[in-house]
Protein backbone atom coordinates (compact mmCIF):
# COMPACT_ATOMS: atom_id res chain seq x y z
CA UNK A 1 0.00 0.00 0.00
CA UNK A 2 1.32 3.53 -1.16
CA UNK A 3 1.94 5.82 1.87
CA UNK A 4 0.22 8.75 0.14
CA UNK A 5 -3.16 6.73 -0.15
CA UNK A 6 -6.28 7.91 -1.50
CA UNK A 7 -9.27 8.38 0.90
CA UNK A 8 -12.32 8.63 -0.91
CA UNK A 9 -15.44 10.40 2.23
CA UNK A 10 -19.04 9.87 1.70
CA UNK A 11 -20.25 12.33 3.78
CA UNK A 12 -23.49 13.89 5.30
CA UNK A 13 -22.80 17.37 6.87
CA UNK A 14 -19.24 18.83 7.75
CA UNK A 15 -18.48 20.31 10.70
CA UNK A 16 -15.78 22.72 12.07
CA UNK A 17 -13.88 20.13 13.62
CA UNK A 18 -14.36 17.35 10.39
CA UNK A 19 -11.88 19.86 8.45
CA UNK A 20 -9.05 20.35 11.41
CA UNK A 21 -9.21 16.41 11.06
CA UNK A 22 -9.21 16.21 7.41
CA UNK A 23 -6.55 19.13 6.94
CA UNK A 24 -4.55 16.61 9.50
CA UNK A 25 -5.32 13.52 6.91
CA UNK A 26 -3.93 15.01 4.68
CA UNK A 27 -0.98 16.51 6.46
CA UNK A 28 0.48 12.95 6.70
CA UNK A 29 0.40 12.57 3.50
CA UNK A 30 -3.18 11.50 2.17
CA UNK A 31 -4.98 12.68 -1.10
CA UNK A 32 -8.22 13.19 0.92
CA UNK A 33 -11.62 13.73 -1.12
CA UNK A 34 -14.67 14.51 0.31
CA UNK A 35 -18.49 13.98 -0.66
CA UNK A 36 -20.63 16.07 1.33
CA UNK A 37 -24.04 17.44 1.57
CA UNK A 38 -25.02 21.25 2.46
CA UNK A 39 -23.53 23.25 5.52
CA UNK A 40 -26.79 22.88 7.69
CA UNK A 41 -28.01 26.54 7.88
CA UNK A 42 -28.88 26.30 12.01
CA UNK A 43 -24.56 25.84 11.97
CA UNK A 44 -23.57 27.49 9.17
CA UNK A 45 -19.51 26.89 9.88
CA UNK A 46 -16.96 28.67 7.58
CA UNK A 47 -14.64 26.00 6.21
CA UNK A 48 -11.01 26.99 4.97
CA UNK A 49 -9.87 24.64 1.88
CA UNK A 50 -6.61 22.49 1.71
CA UNK A 51 -4.30 21.61 -1.10
CA UNK A 52 -5.14 18.04 -0.66
CA UNK A 53 -8.51 17.92 0.53
CA UNK A 54 -11.34 18.22 -2.93
CA UNK A 55 -14.78 18.59 -2.14
CA UNK A 56 -18.07 16.86 -3.79
CA UNK A 57 -21.60 18.75 -3.82
CA UNK A 58 -23.50 15.37 -2.80
CA UNK A 59 -26.76 17.06 -4.07
CA UNK A 60 -25.49 17.26 -7.61
CA UNK A 61 -24.51 13.57 -8.20
CA UNK A 62 -26.66 10.94 -9.36
CA UNK A 63 -25.55 7.81 -8.67
CA UNK A 64 -24.07 7.07 -12.18
CA UNK A 65 -21.88 10.35 -11.17
CA UNK A 66 -20.93 9.37 -8.09
CA UNK A 67 -19.63 6.39 -9.23
CA UNK A 68 -17.82 7.90 -12.01
CA UNK A 69 -16.26 10.15 -9.58
CA UNK A 70 -15.01 7.12 -7.29
CA UNK A 71 -13.76 5.62 -10.55
CA UNK A 72 -11.53 8.01 -11.46
CA UNK A 73 -10.21 9.10 -7.96
CA UNK A 74 -9.79 5.02 -7.12
CA UNK A 75 -9.56 5.26 -4.11
CA UNK A 76 -7.39 2.84 -1.64
CA UNK A 77 -9.83 3.39 1.31
CA UNK A 78 -13.54 4.54 0.98
CA UNK A 79 -15.45 6.19 4.78
CA UNK A 80 -19.09 5.70 4.55
CA UNK A 81 -20.82 7.94 7.06
CA UNK A 82 -24.04 5.70 8.08
CA UNK A 83 -26.43 3.34 5.95
CA UNK A 84 -28.87 5.81 5.43
CA UNK A 85 -27.61 6.96 1.82
CA UNK A 86 -28.19 3.93 -0.78
CA UNK A 87 -25.97 5.36 -3.29
CA UNK A 88 -22.97 5.63 -0.84
CA UNK A 89 -23.71 1.72 0.03
CA UNK A 90 -24.02 1.07 -3.27
CA UNK A 91 -19.78 2.79 -4.26
CA UNK A 92 -19.01 0.41 -1.34
CA UNK A 93 -20.53 -2.78 -2.99
CA UNK A 94 -18.89 -1.92 -6.17
CA UNK A 95 -15.61 -1.18 -4.73
CA UNK A 96 -15.64 -4.80 -2.71
CA UNK A 97 -12.91 -5.74 -4.17
CA UNK A 98 -10.59 -2.90 -4.92
CA UNK A 99 -10.58 -0.78 -1.91
CA UNK A 100 -10.57 -0.71 1.83
CA UNK A 101 -14.46 0.33 2.86
CA UNK A 102 -15.18 1.65 6.41
CA UNK A 103 -18.79 2.19 8.11
CA UNK A 104 -18.84 5.46 10.42
CA UNK A 105 -21.89 6.16 12.53
CA UNK A 106 -22.35 7.54 16.20
CA UNK A 107 -25.51 5.29 16.72
CA UNK A 108 -25.55 4.10 20.49
CA UNK A 109 -26.56 0.49 21.17
CA UNK A 110 -30.19 0.86 23.01
CA UNK A 111 -31.13 -2.47 22.24
CA UNK A 112 -34.68 -1.36 21.29
CA UNK A 113 -36.71 -3.73 18.31
CA UNK A 114 -35.77 -1.10 15.68
CA UNK A 115 -32.12 -1.87 16.36
CA UNK A 116 -32.08 -5.64 16.85
CA UNK A 117 -33.82 -5.27 13.31
CA UNK A 118 -31.55 -3.17 11.99
CA UNK A 119 -28.51 -5.26 12.94
CA UNK A 120 -30.46 -8.67 11.42
CA UNK A 121 -30.71 -6.85 8.31
CA UNK A 122 -27.89 -5.19 7.78
CA UNK A 123 -25.51 -8.07 7.85
CA UNK A 124 -27.55 -9.62 5.61
CA UNK A 125 -27.23 -7.11 3.27
CA UNK A 126 -24.87 -3.70 3.31
CA UNK A 127 -22.74 -4.86 5.85
CA UNK A 128 -20.71 -7.41 4.29
CA UNK A 129 -19.80 -4.51 1.55
CA UNK A 130 -17.27 -2.77 4.86
CA UNK A 131 -13.89 -4.08 6.56
CA UNK A 132 -14.37 -2.21 9.63
CA UNK A 133 -17.08 0.04 11.50
CA UNK A 134 -15.28 3.33 12.99
CA UNK A 135 -17.22 4.50 16.06
CA UNK A 136 -16.67 7.62 18.13
CA UNK A 137 -16.72 5.69 21.93
CA UNK A 138 -17.28 2.89 24.08
CA UNK A 139 -21.34 2.97 23.61
CA UNK A 140 -21.16 3.10 19.89
CA UNK A 141 -18.28 0.12 19.88
CA UNK A 142 -21.07 -2.15 21.41
CA UNK A 143 -23.61 -1.10 18.65
CA UNK A 144 -20.88 -2.17 16.07
CA UNK A 145 -20.27 -5.74 17.96
CA UNK A 146 -24.33 -6.53 17.52
CA UNK A 147 -23.78 -5.36 13.80
CA UNK A 148 -21.56 -8.44 13.73
CA UNK A 149 -18.27 -6.10 13.82
CA UNK A 150 -15.22 -8.42 15.84
CA UNK A 151 -13.33 -6.74 18.17
CA UNK A 152 -10.16 -6.31 15.48
CA UNK A 153 -12.43 -4.57 13.04
CA UNK A 154 -13.94 -2.20 15.27
CA UNK A 155 -12.02 1.22 15.06
CA UNK A 156 -12.25 4.08 17.80
CA UNK A 157 -12.06 8.07 18.19
CA UNK A 158 -14.18 8.49 14.76
CA UNK A 159 -15.07 12.18 16.60
CA UNK A 160 -11.94 14.33 17.40
CA UNK A 161 -12.52 18.23 18.17
CA UNK A 162 -9.91 20.96 16.71
CA UNK A 163 -7.40 20.33 19.93
CA UNK A 164 -5.03 22.87 19.36
CA UNK A 165 -7.35 25.50 18.89
CA UNK A 166 -8.96 25.24 21.98
CA UNK A 167 -6.03 24.35 23.91
CA UNK A 168 -5.03 27.81 23.09
CA UNK A 169 -8.06 29.26 24.39
CA UNK A 170 -7.25 27.47 27.51
CA UNK A 171 -3.99 29.00 27.43
CA UNK A 172 -5.37 31.80 26.85
CA UNK A 173 -8.38 31.90 29.44
CA UNK A 174 -6.16 30.35 32.39
CA UNK A 175 -5.19 33.79 33.45
CA UNK A 176 -7.98 35.45 34.42
CA UNK A 177 -9.93 32.27 35.41
CA UNK A 178 -7.24 31.73 38.16
CA UNK A 179 -7.47 35.13 39.33
CA UNK A 180 -11.05 35.38 39.31
CA UNK A 181 -13.16 32.04 37.93
CA UNK A 182 -16.31 33.28 35.77
CA UNK A 183 -19.89 32.48 37.24
CA UNK A 184 -21.64 31.80 33.95
CA UNK A 185 -22.89 28.49 32.91
CA UNK A 186 -22.70 28.12 29.22
CA UNK A 187 -24.58 25.93 26.81
CA UNK A 188 -23.72 25.42 23.21
CA UNK A 189 -25.90 24.03 20.73
CA UNK A 190 -29.41 24.20 18.59
CA UNK A 191 -32.43 25.04 19.95
CA UNK A 192 -34.15 21.76 19.07
CA UNK A 193 -35.99 20.20 22.23
CA UNK A 194 -34.05 17.14 21.78
CA UNK A 195 -31.05 19.15 22.82
CA UNK A 196 -32.84 19.97 26.12
CA UNK A 197 -32.43 23.69 26.29
CA UNK A 198 -36.08 24.35 27.85
CA UNK A 199 -35.14 22.13 30.83
CA UNK A 200 -32.07 24.16 31.05
CA UNK A 201 -33.67 27.32 30.77
CA UNK A 202 -36.60 26.18 33.52
CA UNK A 203 -33.43 24.88 35.74
CA UNK A 204 -31.70 28.33 35.89
CA UNK A 205 -34.74 29.97 35.96
CA UNK A 206 -35.94 28.01 39.30
CA UNK A 207 -32.62 28.25 40.63
CA UNK A 208 -32.14 32.05 40.70
CA UNK A 209 -35.29 32.66 42.52
CA UNK A 210 -34.47 29.31 44.99
CA UNK A 211 -31.19 30.84 45.55
CA UNK A 212 -30.87 34.40 44.31
CA UNK A 213 -26.86 33.25 42.95
CA UNK A 214 -25.02 35.69 40.62
CA UNK A 215 -24.64 32.93 37.85
CA UNK A 216 -25.74 33.86 34.63
CA UNK A 217 -26.32 31.71 31.81
CA UNK A 218 -24.82 32.00 28.07
CA UNK A 219 -26.31 30.23 25.46
CA UNK A 220 -24.83 29.42 22.20
CA UNK A 221 -26.83 28.34 19.36
CA UNK A 222 -30.06 28.83 16.80
CA UNK A 223 -33.19 25.99 15.96
CA UNK A 224 -36.82 25.90 16.33
CA UNK A 225 -37.27 26.85 19.96
CA UNK A 226 -37.99 30.77 20.82
CA UNK A 227 -35.21 32.17 23.14
CA UNK A 228 -36.31 32.97 26.71
CA UNK A 229 -36.52 36.44 27.43
CA UNK A 230 -34.51 36.43 30.69
CA UNK A 231 -32.69 39.20 32.51
CA UNK A 232 -29.86 35.94 33.48
CA UNK A 233 -29.87 34.30 30.49
CA UNK A 234 -28.22 35.68 27.15
CA UNK A 235 -28.34 34.59 23.80
CA UNK A 236 -25.84 34.82 21.13
CA UNK A 237 -26.77 32.90 18.32
CA UNK A 238 -24.46 30.81 16.15
CA UNK A 239 -20.66 31.84 16.78
CA UNK A 240 -17.82 30.12 14.71
CA UNK A 241 -15.33 27.99 16.67
CA UNK A 242 -12.47 30.82 15.58
CA UNK A 243 -15.00 33.50 17.46
CA UNK A 244 -15.23 31.20 20.86
CA UNK A 245 -12.23 32.62 22.48
CA UNK A 246 -14.07 35.83 24.05
CA UNK A 247 -17.10 33.53 25.54
CA UNK A 248 -14.32 31.16 26.64
CA UNK A 249 -12.57 33.39 28.97
CA UNK A 250 -16.21 34.87 30.16
CA UNK A 251 -18.03 31.94 31.26
CA UNK A 252 -16.99 29.10 33.57
CA UNK A 253 -18.85 25.56 33.11
CA UNK A 254 -20.02 23.99 30.58
CA UNK A 255 -23.43 22.04 30.10
CA UNK A 256 -24.85 19.73 27.54
CA UNK A 257 -28.58 19.08 28.28
CA UNK A 258 -29.53 16.73 25.35
CA UNK A 259 -32.53 14.22 25.71
CA UNK A 260 -30.35 12.33 22.81
CA UNK A 261 -26.75 13.16 22.24
CA UNK A 262 -25.11 10.21 20.28
CA UNK A 263 -21.60 11.94 21.30
CA UNK A 264 -21.20 15.61 21.50
CA UNK A 265 -17.89 16.60 20.40
CA UNK A 266 -18.88 20.27 22.21
CA UNK A 267 -18.04 18.48 25.35
CA UNK A 268 -14.56 17.60 24.64
CA UNK A 269 -14.32 21.24 23.03
CA UNK A 270 -14.86 22.67 26.86
CA UNK A 271 -13.19 20.12 28.03
CA UNK A 272 -9.93 21.12 26.20
CA UNK A 273 -10.94 24.94 27.29
CA UNK A 274 -10.81 24.12 30.95
CA UNK A 275 -14.08 23.85 32.11
CA UNK A 276 -15.84 21.84 34.30
CA UNK A 277 -19.00 19.88 32.68
CA UNK A 278 -22.36 19.03 33.67
CA UNK A 279 -23.98 16.78 30.90
CA UNK A 280 -27.05 14.53 30.54
CA UNK A 281 -26.76 10.59 30.95
CA UNK A 282 -27.66 10.37 27.36
CA UNK A 283 -24.52 12.17 26.39
CA UNK A 284 -21.82 9.76 24.93
CA UNK A 285 -18.71 11.92 24.95
CA UNK A 286 -19.36 11.77 28.62
CA UNK A 287 -17.72 8.36 29.29
CA UNK A 288 -14.30 9.51 27.27
CA UNK A 289 -14.12 13.05 28.81
CA UNK A 290 -16.17 13.42 32.20
CA UNK A 291 -15.53 11.77 35.52
CA UNK A 292 -18.28 12.25 38.25
CA UNK A 293 -16.72 14.82 40.97
CA UNK A 294 -13.76 15.36 39.96
CA UNK A 295 -14.48 17.30 36.68
CA UNK A 296 -18.00 17.66 36.68
CA UNK A 297 -21.53 16.08 37.27
CA UNK A 298 -23.95 13.79 35.06
CA UNK A 299 -27.61 14.05 36.29
CA UNK A 300 -30.66 12.26 34.40
CA UNK A 301 -31.77 13.62 31.09
CA UNK A 302 -35.18 15.97 31.44
CA UNK A 303 -35.16 15.53 34.71
CA UNK A 304 -35.20 19.65 35.37
CA UNK A 305 -34.95 19.16 39.17
CA UNK A 306 -31.94 17.00 38.88
CA UNK A 307 -30.54 19.27 36.53
CA UNK A 308 -31.06 22.34 38.91
CA UNK A 309 -29.50 20.29 42.03
CA UNK A 310 -26.11 19.66 39.64
CA UNK A 311 -25.95 23.54 39.06
CA UNK A 312 -26.88 24.21 42.23
CA UNK A 313 -23.25 22.12 43.27
CA UNK A 314 -21.42 24.19 41.34
CA UNK A 315 -22.63 27.96 42.68
CA UNK A 316 -21.53 26.40 46.18
CA UNK A 317 -17.69 25.86 44.82
CA UNK A 318 -14.80 28.20 45.58
CA UNK A 319 -12.77 29.42 42.77
CA UNK A 320 -9.97 27.42 43.63
CA UNK A 321 -12.39 24.03 43.08
CA UNK A 322 -13.66 25.17 39.89
CA UNK A 323 -10.67 26.01 38.51
CA UNK A 324 -9.53 22.59 39.59
CA UNK A 325 -12.11 21.31 37.60
CA UNK A 326 -11.34 23.16 34.35
CA UNK A 327 -8.02 21.59 35.01
CA UNK A 328 -8.60 18.24 35.01
CA UNK A 329 -11.22 18.57 31.85
CA UNK A 330 -8.06 19.75 30.17
CA UNK A 331 -6.02 16.51 30.92
CA UNK A 332 -9.15 14.94 30.05
CA UNK A 333 -9.67 15.80 26.29
CA UNK A 334 -6.48 15.23 25.19
CA UNK A 335 -6.52 12.14 24.69
CA UNK A 336 -8.08 12.69 21.17
CA UNK A 337 -6.90 14.99 18.54
CA UNK A 338 -7.24 15.48 14.91
CA UNK A 339 -3.67 13.58 14.26
CA UNK A 340 -4.85 10.82 16.40
CA UNK A 341 -8.09 10.74 14.09
CA UNK A 342 -5.86 10.85 11.21
CA UNK A 343 -3.33 7.94 12.26
CA UNK A 344 -6.67 6.01 12.47
CA UNK A 345 -7.60 6.67 9.13
CA UNK A 346 -3.98 5.96 7.91
CA UNK A 347 -3.63 2.97 9.30
CA UNK A 348 -6.72 1.41 8.05
CA UNK A 349 -5.64 2.57 4.32
CA UNK A 350 -2.45 0.98 5.02
CA UNK A 351 -3.74 -2.33 6.37
CA UNK A 352 -6.66 -2.88 4.95
CA UNK A 353 -7.81 -6.26 3.37
CA UNK A 354 -10.53 -6.93 0.85
CA UNK A 355 -13.26 -9.90 1.36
Amino acid sequence: MSDHPKILFLYTELAGYSIACLHALASMGAEVHVVRRPVNSEAPFVFQQGSKIFYYERESLSRAALLKIAETINPSLIIVSGWVDKDYLYIARKFKDRAGRVLAFDNQWNASLRQRAASLIGRLSFLRYFNYAWVPGKRQAEFAKRLGFSESEIHLGFYACDISLYNSYFNSSLPGKSKHFPKRFVFVGRYYEFKGVRDLWQAFVELQQEEQCQWELWCLGTGDIQPLNHPGIKHFGFVQPDQMEQIIRQSGVFILPSHFEPWGVAVQEFAAAGFPLLCSNQVGATNAFLQVGINGYIYKAGDVNDLKDKMRKFTKLTDEELLKMGNRSHQNASCLSPVSWASEAMSMAQNTKVL
